[in-house]
Formats: structure tokens, sequence, C-alpha cells
């Protein structure tokens, strides 16, 4: 059996997954989990990381389906990730 990977944006992604467990699903956190559901799909690791990422879609009552049709009408109607600046910030990294 393979060895478990560490993503190298596993460490800032803690902290993100940290602050969704105590929020709320406002338009912003939804993007946030959406992002990182997609991150994690089937890496091969970080496995605490995406079991929190199960845990938050259970305690918004979601399933990820809907939280990806969510995330697309927040796209759709504008950018979710904005600067103090007004500059698009988008991480998909």
């Amino acid at each position: 059996m393979a060895q478990d990977q560490k993503h190298p944006q596993e460490q800032r992604d803690r902290q993100i997954v940290n602050e969704l467990l105590m929020g709320d699903p406002n338009d912003h956190n939804l993007a946030e989990l959406a992002r990182l559901r997609i991150r994690y799909c089937n890496f091969p690791g970080a496995r605490q990381l995406s079991q929190d990422l199960d845990l938050i879609l259970e305690q918004w009552q979601l399933a990820e389906a809907d939280l990806f049709e969510k995330t697309r009408q927040l796209h759709e109607k504008g950018k979710v990730y904005k600067r103090a600046s007004n500059e698009d910030v988008q991480d998909w990294t």
C-alpha cells in the first residue's frame, strides 16, 4: 500500500477548515468548502482534513451536490473572493 502524501497547502488549509468548523454556511464559507472539497477529492493523504470537510457538510446539512450547485450560483452572480482593494482573488492552487 502506498504511503499517504502530504499536500503542499495542507497546513494553510487546516486553518481554513478549523474556521469553517466554527463558522456558518455564508457565501464565502460555502465557496471555501467547495474549493477544498475539490482540492482534496481523491487525494492520497490529508485524511483527517478530508474527514473534517465531510463533518462540515453534515453540520451544515448539505449534500456535496447541493454545495456545488450553490457555489456555482454564487460564482455566476459575481466573484466570491475579493481583496480589500476590490481586485479579484482566486485560489485554485
